[in-house]
């Protein structure tokens, strides 16, 4: 029997953080989720179990300021958002979870904001 989509999608995740929990040396994981209208973006310690900092799309200054949640433009001010964020917690040094999804379009709008932004990854 085929698997669905989501059972790939998180295959894919699971492959690719398996691959950066050996190459982490010990910084903090940048996670980002993608859905069909929205983006987030997460900053995690994955060693003490909590999130440091966040961004969305759907949080009601960016819905304000944005047409869509689910563009290149939105994902950009997500990163600038995060990154701005991750500094201010003093975070500068992460490492990339691009999940399941490609680099490409909103995960690398979202990811080249963030490095703009100040983060090293």
């Amino acid at each position: 029997m085929a698997q669905t989509e989501k059972a790939k999608l998180q295959a894919r995740a699971r492959r690719t953080r398996a691959s950066l929990a050996k190459k982490s040396r010990g910084r903090v994981r940048l996670s980002v989720f993608r859905s069909g209208k929205n983006i987030s973006a997460q900053i995690i310690d994955d060693k003490a179990g909590k999130t440091i900092a966040s961004a969305s799309s759907i949080e009601k200054a960016m819905r304000d300021s944005l047409k869509k949640g689910s563009d290149v433009e939105a994902a950009s001010k997500v990163g600038k958002l995060l990154a701005e964020r991750a500094t201010k917690a003093g975070v500068t040094e992460v490492v990339f979870d691009r999940g399941g999804y490609i680099f490409h379009g909103r995960v690398k709008a979202l990811a080249e904001a963030a490095r703009e932004g100040g983060l090293k990854f």
